[in-house]
């Protein structure tokens, strides 16, 4: 499969008018809490490696509970000043939950409907808080995945274009300079510019995408490494396997990340019980993920700073037997 080359493009921040987008300056409290989440040390994991540190970057004290809050109130609240978003419009995007769940958040606080195409097979919690928090629900094919939703998110905007805005978490330049204009810097100043290594999932590729990128610009020696499911078949919510997936994100630059990991459904689960356990961090699946990626990199290195993206918390996969065992 050939992967598409991203026309997504940073040298420094933009001249437009940051202060009508950035959550430290909206005049609304509660999105103003959006960012500058804790870097959580551990203090087990990981600890055959003496001269290696690891931190959690601990993304659900986020208000939505999530990563994904960064992109979605920077697409919003962009297509708010751009006029793309207007009172009676509706949001519209494909999710397999997180990204979902920040919308539904921003569009209750902002006086938005929104819809939204995820696979059923989606974690109960995370169905549940996109009811809770009022978004409608449209249930797609659990056999195609993130892919399936995508797809039908484009039909569905393509039938109606005046009644939603359409974001498009994937192909939205918007979701990346978020985590350049945020994630990366907050990084940069958490670890007193020491960081050696930085871990995150690919999914969108936002993340990676933006707060790799602007990590390269501080320093370039500082090695960035995404994580993937090991294969096609795989329960990682949120994460694509790039070679085999249907729908490569049009963010995504392969030539962006010095190495990616794949990381199995199974060790991911168990490395979250892990760190529940030996760390006091209830983190999810997706972040259990990064953990593992970031061992196998420690495993190779004589001494480092790692950074990993841990997403969201455990609790949005609570009903998943795995917590049982």
């Amino acid at each position: 499969m050939q992967i598409r080359k991203s026309s997504f493009q940073l040298t420094g921040s933009r001249n437009m008018d940051e202060s009508s987008l950035l959550p430290a300056t909206d005049p609304d409290v509660l999105l103003r809490t959006i960012g500058n989440t804790p870097l959580i040390p551990l203090l087990r994991i990981g600890k055959e490696f003496p001269r290696v540190r690891i931190f959690a970057k601990a993304e659900w004290y986020n208000p939505g509970g999530s990563v994904k809050d960064r992109p979605a109130y920077r697409m919003i609240r962009a297509a708010e000043v751009s006029g793309q978003l207007t009172p009676g419009k509706t949001i519209l995007d494909a999710t397999s939950g997180n990204t979902g769940i920040a919308y539904a958040m921003i569009a209750a606080r902002r006086g938005y409907q929104c819809k939204l195409l995820m696979p059923a097979n989606a974690s109960t919690e995370r169905k549940k808080l996109l009811k809770a928090y009022g978004a409608e629900v449209v249930l797609t094919d659990p056999a195609e995945g993130s892919d399936g939703a995508f797809f039908a998110a484009q039909r569905l905007y393509n039938e109606y274009p005046d009644l939603y805005f359409y974001p498009d978490q994937y192909g939205n330049p918007e979701n990346p300079r978020a985590h350049y204009e945020t994630t990366g810097p907050e990084i940069i100043k958490q670890t007193d510019g020491k960081l050696t290594h930085f871990v995150a999932g690919l999914g969108t590729s936002g993340t990676m995408m933006g707060t790799g990128k602007r990590l390269r610009e501080f320093n370039r020696d500082i090695k960035l490494i995404a994580l993937q499911p090991e294969g096609p078949f795989h329960g990682l919510e949120g994460l694509k396997h790039m070679e085999t997936a249907s729908h490569v994100p049009e963010l995504y630059d392969a030539k962006v990340p010095d190495q990616i990991v794949g990381i199995s459904t199974e060790a991911a689960q168990q490395m979250a019980k892990r760190m529940t356990r030996d760390e006091g961090l209830y983190v999810g699946v997706s972040a259990g993920a990064g953990i593992c990626a970031a061992l196998k990199i420690a495993a190779t290195i004589q001494e480092g700073v790692l950074v990993v993206i841990c997403p969201d918390a455990g609790a949005r996969y609570q009903s998943e037997k795995f917590w049982e065992t």
